[in-house]
């Protein structure tokens, strides 16, 4: 797995390092082998790590040019495998580690890629407040693109991923082969907003007053979260750990400039009813505060289809990561093969049989 802002060097694979006799290496008279082999070794992994550091600057300065919001700004990530590409946005209370699976599956068949955030180390963490939005986000994955000079891409995001994924569809049309929507919608209901800003205010105070490992232990098992939990704890605790690793100025900045200040989906119906990428809604049928945002996608963009996973809450890749894994595979198919519908205008004419 390469790495954008780290090139590791294959020591295996197609053209694997030749082996060397040691009297072409240059064994002194007299040095036995073990010797020569352990100054030989500490030589090779010096060479290495020039040219990885090489590789980790050259690769981390093409991002850096490539976002530029006013401010310089380098954002880190991993690419695997060749073909269409696949670009992965993570969610609030996750970073680029929580598509592994998602990496290994489609790596073997595409060009995998996941980032991480602004505000999400190693990428870069501003300190500049304004230097955190929804668009900022939106505007990151088309850098991202950009920079790894991919024309058009299947992006997927989830929660805070899968809003800059809608965003970017509806900015970007012409960059996007599909988009998947997961987890999309919490706070977006116009009954909700008042909530949803009140609780993003105590997420804040939360995280600035005991950092993300305290604030951690909270966010990791909230009411949709703790069916993660309790299908697979180790998984769960292995995600509440990374997030409680999590920059807590990023953190914060992110959560006062990106989740609480993004428009309702409710107002932006009319943009939506204009999409016309393939689009999939995921969500969790326990993961209530998406259900109503994702029939709205679902109603008003015409190119779009719902899936409801069972059982299930929030972080859909995590916790129902073969589910999440095929559905979006046959998605994938589909759009490639150019089979993917618009809704039959039939179907929304608003009667119940049919009969007028």
């Amino acid at each position: 797995m390469a790495h954008f802002n780290t090139r590791k060097l294959n020591q295996t694979g197609p053209n694997p390092p030749r082996t060397f006799r040691a009297s072409r290496l240059g064994m002194a008279k007299g040095q036995t082998m073990a010797e020569f082999a352990g100054v030989s070794l500490f030589f090779f992994a010096l060479l290495f790590a020039i040219i990885d550091y090489g590789w980790a600057f050259f690769a981390k300065m093409n991002i850096q040019q490539a976002v530029d919001d006013g401010g310089r700004y380098a954002s880190t990530g991993q690419e695997t495998g060749s073909g269409a590409p696949i670009v992965f946005v993570h969610e609030f209370a996750d970073d680029y580690r929580g598509y592994e699976g998602q990496m290994r599956y489609f790596g073997r068949r595409y060009r995998c890629v996941a980032y991480n955030a602004r505000g999400y180390p190693p990428s870069d963490v501003p300190d500049e407040p304004a230097r955190y939005a929804q668009e900022r986000a939106r505007d990151d994955i088309r850098a991202v693109l950009d920079a790894l000079a991919i024309d058009k891409a299947h992006v997927v995001g989830i929660s805070m991923g899968g809003f800059a994924v809608l965003h970017f569809g509806l900015a970007y049309p012409d960059r996007a082969l599909s988009l998947a929507v997961a987890g999309c919608g919490y706070g977006a209901e116009p009954g909700k907003r008042q909530q949803f800003h009140d609780e993003t205010a105590k997420t804040i105070a939360l995280i600035e007053g005991e950092g993300m490992s305290g604030a951690a232990k909270t966010y990791s098992q909230g009411p949709s979260r703790v069916q993660f939990q309790n299908k697979d704890p180790r998984g769960s605790n292995e995600f509440a750990a990374n997030l409680a690793g999590h920059s807590t100025q990023g953190s914060a900045l992110t959560m006062r400039g990106v989740q609480a200040r993004r428009p309702s989906l409710w107002d932006l119906v009319d943009k939506m009813r204009r999409l016309d990428a393939p689009t999939l809604v995921m969500t969790g049928d326990e993961d209530d505060p998406c259900l109503e945002p994702g029939l709205l996608m679902k109603r008003t963009i015409p190119s779009a289809a719902l899936v409801v996973f069972p059982n299930t809450g929030h972080a859909l890749n995590l916790e129902e990561p073969d589910l999440f894994n095929r559905t979006l595979d046959e998605f994938f198919h589909q759009v490639e093969r150019g089979r993917w519908p618009r809704r039959d205008p039939r179907a929304v004419t608003g009667s119940i049989l049919g009969v007028r």
